[in-house]
């Protein structure tokens, strides 16, 4: 493994929404149609990512509607659902970092939660970490890996990169990363030969 590991956070630091996410956003909005919501809550997701769309525009966009004095309410359950640490990623993380690799985060998100994230009791054990809404760019953009790597001041062949999207890691593989589909994380322990570390 090389000198740097790069994690995803959605999905591998972090749990997926759940289904009581997903219905405490749709309480907190007024969804009258949770197909037609969620089709534009990821649809209209990557400018809001890449920082090109603003908060208050795009969850205007989402409800059809102005968001108006509601915008607080609705971040701050929308970000409480990107929130549920995936703990036993980090306890891999711990191990990494007694190893000496040195650990970086490169997020898909808004700044809302790029903001929330800096905010986390766990951020001294992965202390780089680097935003989309923050670089203008979103995975599985080539440029935003460049522009990590320079960052970093890291070779390709210096990091791995963990990743729960094909596209993202494919991506990073076609740079010269050692590029690995999280899974799980009895799978990445695998993966990067941790299994026998205490």
């Amino acid at each position: 493994m090389g000198e740097w590991l790069l994690f995803d956070y959605g999905g591998v630091l972090c749990r997926d929404q759940s289904a009581a996410d997903r219905r405490a956003i749709e309480v907190a909005v007024g969804v009258d149609d949770p197909d037609r919501f969620w089709a534009a809550y990821w649809g209209l997701r990557r400018p809001y990512d890449e920082g090109t769309m603003s908060s208050a525009d795009y969850w205007s966009r989402v409800l059809g509607v102005d968001v108006g004095d509601r915008l607080d309410t609705i971040e701050a359950v929308d970000v409480a659902s990107w929130s549920h640490p995936y703990e036993e990623t980090f306890v891999l993380a711990r191990r990494l970092a007694a190893r000496g690799t040195r650990l970086a985060l490169l997020s898909n998100c808004p700044e809302p939660m790029a903001v929330a994230i800096d905010g986390m009791s766990w951020t001294d054990l992965i202390p780089n970490r680097f935003y989309s809404c923050r670089l203008g760019l979103t995975k599985p953009d080539a440029a935003i890996y460049q522009k990590v790597l320079t960052a970093l001041g890291a070779r390709p062949q210096d990091v791995t990169f963990v990743d729960d999207r094909p596209p993202n890691v494919a991506a990073a593989a076609a740079l010269g990363l050692r590029a690995l589909l999280f899974t799980d994380p009895a799978t990445l322990a695998a993966d990067l030969d941790l299994q026998g570390d205490a």
